[in-house]
C-alpha cells in the first residue's frame, strides 16, 4: 500500500472553489481530452450533491463516488469494517497524546521568542527548542505509519475481494479519462478512501486537479492548522503522510482565514518547523502547477518565510 517516493504528478493545485470557480479554465489550459474523473469523497454523505462540479466540469464528468463504495466495502466485508474502526481509534487517541507534547514544545518556543538576553544566544536556543518540535512531528509521522502498515499487514484490505471488484471498476472508468479532479472536504476520509481502493496507483501518470483538503492529501505530509479556532490559539499539526504526488510542500487552503499571516513569529515557525518543504498558501485563485520536474506559482499563490514574510513563489525544482 506504501510506495516508494512516487514518481511527481502531472497538474494543478488550487485554493477552494466554492467561491471562485478555476478548475474549468485549467482544464482548458491543461488541454486535458476524454471525461474527468470526479473525486469528492471528502464530502461524506453529501458526494452525490456534485451539480456545480458538474456545471464547472460539463458532461464529461463522471464521478467515482469513493465515498458510498467505501460504504459498500465496509457493509460487504465486516472484518475489514471492524478493524479500519479499531485502527481510526488507536490513531484517534495517539493524535492525542501528540497534541499534548506538541503544546509544550511549541511553548517553548514562544517563551524564548519574550526572552531578555544576546541576540545571538536567544537565536540559537530558539533554533534548538524548533528541532524539538520537529522530532516531536517526526516521531509521530513515523508511529502514525507504522499504526497503518500494521493494519494492512494484518488485514491486507487491497486483497479482500469486494474492495478487488471496486477497484476495477474504478481503473475501467479511469481509463477513459484525461485527469481527475479531488475536490476538498474531510481530508481524513478523503485519504482513508484513496487508500482503500489504491489510488495512490491508479493516480499515477494521470493529470490531476486538487484543491482544498483535496490537494492536502496529495503532499508528503497532511498538516492540521488554525491559528484562530474557537477555543483558543491552536497548534499546527501533523495528521498523516499523503500520498507524496505532490512532494516538497505542505498545502495551506484557507491560509487568509486560518492563519495569521501578520504575525511574523508565527509564520517564522511554521515556515523553519516544515523546511525544506515550502509552505504554500491556497486561497481563492491561487494556483500551483506541476510538470513532473518544475512547480510554477500563479501571482496570488504564496509561501511561508522563514523570516516571517509572506511571498510571492517563483518557481522551483524538485
Amino acid at each position: 500500500m506504501y510506495t516508494e517516493s512516487p514518481k511527481p504528478a502531472t497538474g494543478v493545485l488550487l485554493g477552494p472553489q466554492r467561491l471562485a470557480v478555476t478548475v474549468d479554465a485549467e482544464l482548458d489550459a491543461l488541454q486535458v481530452e476524454g471525461k474527468v474523473a470526479m473525486i469528492t469523497c471528502g464530502w461524506q454523505e453529501r458526494e452525490e450533491e456534485d451539480r456545480e462540479l458538474h456545471d464547472a466540469l460539463g458532461s464529461r464528468a463522471v464521478n467515482l463516488n469513493l465515498h458510498a463504495r467505501g460504504d459498500a466495502v465496509f457493509l460487504d466485508d465486516r472484518e475489514l469494517r471492524d478493524a479500519h474502526r479499531a485502527k481510526q481509534d488507536r490513531l484517534r487517541q495517539l493524535q492525542v497524546l501528540y497534541r499534548g507534547r506538541l503544546e509544550h514544545a511549541v511553548a517553548a518556543v514562544s517563551e524564548l521568542q519574550d526572552a531578555r538576553g544576546p541576540a545571538d544566544l536567544i537565536a540559537s536556543e530558539i533554533t534548538a527548542a524548533i528541532e524539538a518540535i520537529r522530532l516531536v512531528d517526526r516521531q509521530h509521522l513515523a508511529r502514525v505509519t507504522l499504526l497503518n502498515r500494521d493494519y494492512e499487514d494484518e488485514i491486507s484490505p487491497s486483497e479482500r475481494p469486494v474492495v478487488v471488484l471496486h477497484r476495477r471498476e474504478i481503473a475501467d472508468i479511469l481509463a477513459g479519462c484525461g485527469a481527475v479532479a479531488i475536490a476538498g472536504g474531510n481530508v481524513a476520509t478523503i485519504l482513508n478512501r484513496l487508500r482503500l481502493f489504491g489510488m495512490h496507483e491508479l493516480l499515477q501518470g494521470r493529470t490531476i486537479l486538487a484543491w482544498s483538503a483535496g490537494a492536502m492529501a496529495l503532499t508528503d505530509r497532511i498538516v492540521l492548522f488554525h491559528d484562530s479556532p474557537p477555543q483558543g490559539r491552536g497548534n499546527a499539526e501533523i495528521l498523516d503522510a499523503g500520498l507524496g504526488l505532490f512532494p516538497s510542500l505542505v498545502a495551506l487552503p484557507h491560509a487568509r482565514r486560518r492563519l495569521l499571516l501578520d504575525d511574523r513569529r508565527r509564520v517564522s515557525l511554521f515556515a523553519r518547523r516544515f523546511a525544506p518543504a515550502r509552505c504554500v498558501t491556497l486561497d481563492e485563485r491561487s494556483r500551483l502547477l506541476c510538470d513532473g520536474e518544475n512547480y510554477r506559482a500563479g501571482p496570488v499563490t504564496r509561501a511561508l518565510c522563514d523570516g516571517g514574510d509572506v511571498v510571492a513563489l517563483e518557481t522551483w525544482s524538485l
